[in-house]
């Protein structure tokens, strides 16, 4: 018999610690490779962490409730097997978190590479362990660049000093692409003083939750750290209201799924960035970080009603269909606690649907470290003066507002109104024949 020390893993950029929120399995349980053992909550998203072995869960390191860091162990498993693994593994894990911190804090690559989806097993049958398939994931390797390596373990499996070799050479035939980057901690309280606030026996007392904490705080040091200003504008959505009546049933039938407004106008959003790359951009200090890639950031209820952002990675190169499927599924796993923590990072630009709360416009604010945000207004219907060769005259029509609000340290007016009167003329100019 041999023990495996089960750690908490490295969850993404920034995140150092987690709250333990549930215990799945109990002492004297049996756990499979993978399966899921403790739900955890980070400052950005919950997850839940699975086993790295086969055996049986013999101790719990700490309650429900309890903050760990990661690296320390928070449970340990029994294995069948006759060696012990844990120190190697514990020893393993913590320089690959120590590399990925420093390369985190340090640097920021210009470039980014598209990752395949690592999976234990290749095509070929060649096994990549947790360790190695999480040091690919990190340095962006393929699965298909994965399978060629040759490996110095038992069976020639893929160790972690291949692996790290191999990354070592890679980058040695790369250029230098790195920018510095420094994280300037913002302290809200040099800014803002309590006021004591009184009440009485009948006023009711409610702690806030560590969502809302958190959000409360992104809130206000966005506030500090932007010069928010908003653009606003309306939007005729006549024709997309009436394609999208025409064509939801077939679509539905044919894809199995329902398409909404928000997917279409999420992909003229993508487009119209395209058009407009500087206000696809981040601020470090005095320089400016143009992205090449446009990770859309979608606004989405949880189910205790506050709001988190998973991001659709690359949205420009999705049509209306491959949109429409992102939209749906992260919206749908948001609303039940899914979403991974990968899936709420790297965003370059935000939109929120407040007319799905009945609002015709509103005022957000920017979701740091991106410099706009997009709020998307209730489509009403509405008089209208209807201009024709026979003359004018008035007429229902469907319109919604848009409001932008960005950071106007970097984006101007101009641009700032250039790009929703774009959205406009994208939208207003819908195709009402097109197949979707």
């Amino acid at each position: 018999m041999a023990k495996f020390e089960l750690k908490l893993p490295k969850m993404g950029e920034s995140v150092a610690e987690a709250t333990i929120t549930s215990w799945l399995k109990e002492v004297g349980d049996t756990v499979e490779l993978d399966e899921a053992i403790v739900e955890i909550a980070t400052d950005k998203v919950d997850s839940e962490v699975p086993s790295e072995v086969e055996g049986t869960l013999v101790e719990i390191l700490f309650e429900k409730d309890a903050i760990v860091a990661v690296g320390q162990t928070i449970a340990v498993i029994e294995t069948n097997g006759g060696e012990e693994t844990s120190n190697q593994s514990f020893e393993e894990n913590e320089e690959v978190i120590e590399q990925v911190v420093k390369v985190q804090k340090t640097v920021e690559y210009a470039s980014e590479i598209k990752n395949l989806p690592i999976t234990k097993t290749s095509d070929s049958g060649k096994f990549f362990s947790p360790l190695v398939r999480k040091i690919a994931e990190t340095e962006g390797l393929s699965m298909e660049e994965l399978n060629t390596l040759s490996g110095s373990g038992k069976d020639g499996r893929v160790t972690k000093n291949d692996i790290l070799s191999y990354i070592e050479d890679r980058k040695n035939l790369q250029p230098e692409k790195a920018i510095k980057t420094e994280t300037i901690p913002l302290e809200t309280s040099n800014f803002i003083k309590s006021v004591p606030t009184s009440f009485n026996g009948e006023d009711e007392i409610i702690e806030m939750t560590r969502m809302g904490k958190l959000v409360s705080k992104h809130m206000v040091a966005s506030v500090q750290t932007s010069a928010h200003v908003q653009s606003f504008i309306e939007i005729d959505v006549t024709n997309i209201v009436k394609w999208r009546a025409k064509v939801k049933d077939a679509y539905f039938t044919r894809e199995g799924e329902k398409l909404t407004f928000t997917p279409i106008l999420m992909h003229a959003v993508a487009a119209t960035i395209k058009k407009f790359p500087m206000i696809n951009i981040t601020v470090q200090g005095d320089t400016i970080i143009k992205k090449k890639n446009i990770n859309l950031g979608m606004a989405a209820a949880l189910p205790d009603g506050n709001l988190i952002v998973p991001v659709i990675k690359n949205a420009d190169q999705l049509n209306l269909v491959g949109m429409t499927r992102q939209v749906n599924d992260l919206a749908l796993r948001a609303r039940n606690n899914k979403l991974k923590p990968d899936e709420i990072q790297d965003g370059t630009y935000t939109v929120t649907n407040v007319g799905s709360f009945g609002s015709v416009m509103g005022t957000p604010i920017i979701n740091q470290p991106q410099v706009a945000i997009l709020a998307l207004g209730a489509i009403r219907k509405v008089p209208a003066v209807i201009e024709t060769s026979e003359g004018d005259f008035i007429g229902i029509r469907q319109k919604m507002f848009v409001s932008h609000s960005y950071d106007h340290r970097v984006v101007n007016g101009a641009l700032g109104g250039m790009f929703i009167k774009t959205l406009k003329e994208t939208l207003e100019a819908w195709d009402m024949n097109q197949e979707f």
